[in-house]
């Protein structure tokens, strides 16, 4: 009941490599969204705002769409990707990533646009009358006191994203080594006559890898926190 095959050993270690590639590849661009939604007030914040969060509320399968008439190797910025750099997104590990990334970019965002809110605005105005540059200011000061959003968020997002299923079906299908990940996989296993049992197992792994996944990103935004605060 327990033991894993290798196939299904093979679907978990790429959800967890899809994962954390899809985690740190879209990081830089949540902390620089959610910088620029925390401090800034300018035309079209608000729909700044509204364009990073319509993947929560967008049917995942709608986005694997838009990416597959994008970036499909039919479409021209994919094919010019395709056959200038050697580039191809999909039916491929890496689509998988980046369907996964933008699906769950939202989590990243919203956690450190809240950490970056609650930050006192006296530390960085007193770091700037010591003569720190925006930059020193942000690397120092900032990006610190917000590193319990980060953590929190990036923990989140590499858990959801353990979950999708939708757009990565859709964008890079179900490959077998390549782009079946663990919902994938269960997906196939109720589709096969007599894989109940497989499909109970991982089941019982993806719920686990969620719990844990919630539980330690709690955890570490509270030591984090506990560790500025001292």
């Amino acid at each position: 009941m327990w033991t894993l095959s290798e196939a299904e050993l093979t679907a978990l270690l790429l959800s967890l490599r899809i994962s954390a590639v899809a985690v740190l590849a879209a990081l830089p661009f949540a902390v620089a969204a959610a910088f620029v939604l925390a401090r800034y007030r300018f035309p079209g914040r608000a729909l700044l705002d509204v364009l990073v969060h319509m993947p929560l509320v967008l049917p995942p399968v709608v986005m694997g769409y838009l990416l597959l008439i994008t970036l499909g190797t039919r479409a021209p910025l994919g094919a010019f990707l395709h056959e200038t750099f050697g580039i191809r997104f999909v039916f491929s590990w890496t689509g998988a990533a980046l369907a996964a990334a933008i699906v769950t970019f939202p989590f990243q965002v919203r956690a450190i646009r809240l950490s970056l809110e609650v930050i006192d605005s006296g530390i960085e105005t007193a770091s700037e009358t010591l003569g720190a540059g925006p930059i020193d200011r942000f690397f120092t000061i900032t990006l610190p006191l917000a590193l319990p959003g980060l953590v929190a968020g990036a923990i989140t997002a590499f858990a959801a994203s353990l979950g999708e299923f939708g757009a990565i079906i859709t964008f890079v299908s179900n490959i077998p080594g390549e782009t079946r990940t663990l919902p994938l996989a269960i997906y196939t296993a109720i589709q096969t006559p007599g894989g109940e049992t497989a499909a109970a197992r991982l089941v019982v792994l993806s719920i686990c890898l969620a719990l844990a996944g919630l539980l330690l990103s709690e955890i570490a935004a509270r030591r984090i926190r506990a560790m500025a605060e001292g």
